[in-house]
């Protein structure tokens, strides 16, 4: 609201953030001066009564500001190509990321009101220097490889299709190893973490050491933890997030097609028709693999379509194979691999695969798909409804 100049108490004038105008209509009292007078009373005292805000604190169903958007992969990777040639990637910049603005967050570095993504570009042979925050992360890979993320002193492979998630105040740096550069997504809690003003970031050191400049084919996390079933009994994680640091698409892959196959042998193995879908966890208790952020893999098989979806919080997905249509709210694009797109709060969402062997390794359309429903779990306000078809 903007500023009204207004009396105060003592009668000094003073400059209130708080704008208050009486209007006629239905629920709200008679206009007349002794209301006028009222009014200026509560800005003065820095006060908003309820009945002249409800319409926007307490709607109906929820009304995202942010608002349905499609971001082409091509024009992505064209303008970090650029940024690597412009750009210097150690201290200062402190990354080579350049975050999704949702048209509606008014040019916020935020794809919806609590996730933030972003492409990230390291030029051959470059280090991305140390640093930790409270933000939790992750990183995924739609393609390339040669990039090691190193997480608490650990080298992490970075390939195509993989997950790396990353809770928050872990050191981590990342190194490419290739005479090739590579981008990947990253995804934060960012916004969330500005918003309820809770965040902290620590500069660590500007390089890395000869240790931790191996290119091993598995991390040592992987070695501990990724073991299908598996848990070791030696070895306790108590902080929170996922001890393994990378989940290989090699499995994810497997997963998607084994539910398909099962579905075709008559078998209930699927989320609909068509549609596999599997969730990223916390190898120690089954949880999301991060406390504000749920990460899923989704596969529609060729000419296959999901039913319209409606959930409060916000997604952020990216398309890792394939080709087809997908619509959110009143918007229908068709998109491909690498694209990534929003799903604003309660905006109704599905898609319609028209992939094939020539454009899916999987003859499928692969979503990548990542949400704050942890959070909304967590405080009991998540709601979801699917649309009959």
């Amino acid at each position: 609201m903007t500023s009204t100049p207004v009396e105060a108490r003592a009668g000094s004038p003073v400059d209130s953030p708080v704008t208050l105008r009486a209007t006629a209509a239905p629920g709200q009292p008679d206009v007349t001066p002794e209301l006028e007078e009222l009014y200026r009373g509560f800005e003065a005292e820095l006060l908003v009564p309820l009945w002249t805000e409800i319409g926007d604190l307490m709607p109906a169903h929820p009304r995202s500001r942010a608002l349905p958007h499609r971001w082409t992969w091509e024009r992505l990777v064209r303008l970090a190509e650029g940024a690597g040639r412009l750009v210097p990637v150690g201290r200062g910049g402190e990354r080579r990321a350049i975050a999704l603005a949702n048209p509606g967050l008014g040019g916020r570095p935020f794809a919806t009101p609590t996730l933030w993504a972003a492409i990230q570009y390291l030029m051959p042979g470059e280090d991305a220097p140390e640093h930790r925050h409270t933000q939790h992360a992750f990183r995924f890979v739609v393609e390339g490889s040669g990039v090691w993320t190193v997480v608490g002193g650990d080298p992490v492979p970075m390939n195509r299709g993989d997950f790396l998630p990353q809770a928050g105040w872990n050191w981590h740096a990342h190194h490419n190893a290739t005479d090739r550069p590579m981008a990947w997504i990253d995804g934060l809690d960012i916004p969330f973490q500005y918003l309820a003003e809770a965040q902290f970031f620590e500069f660590g050191r500007d390089g890395i050491s000869g240790a931790e400049r191996i290119t091993p084919e598995r991390s040592r996390s992987e070695r501990l933890w990724g073991h299908p079933g598996l848990s070791p009994v030696g070895a306790r994680h108590t902080a929170p997030g996922s001890p393994l640091l990378s989940y290989k698409w090699e499995y994810t892959d497997r997963a998607l097609a084994d539910q398909l196959a099962l579905e075709r042998e008559g078998h209930a193995a699927t989320v609909e028709p068509g549609h596999a879908a599997v969730r990223f966890s916390n190898p120690v208790d089954g949880a999301d693999v991060l406390p504000t952020l749920r990460a899923e893999f989704h596969r529609v098989a060729r000419g296959a379509e999901t039913a319209p979806v409606r959930e409060t919080g916000s997604s952020v997905f990216q398309v890792f194979d394939g080709s087809g249509t997908v619509t959110v709210g009143d918007r229908t694009w068709t998109v491909a691999r690498g694209d990534l797109f929003v799903v604003p709060s309660w905006e109704p969402f599905s898609a319609r695969s028209e992939a094939g062997a020539s454009d899916s390794d999987s003859g499928a359309l692969d979503l990548f798909r990542f949400s704050d429903a942890p959070v909304f779990e967590a405080l009991r306000l998540h709601r979801t409804t699917k649309d009959s078809r």
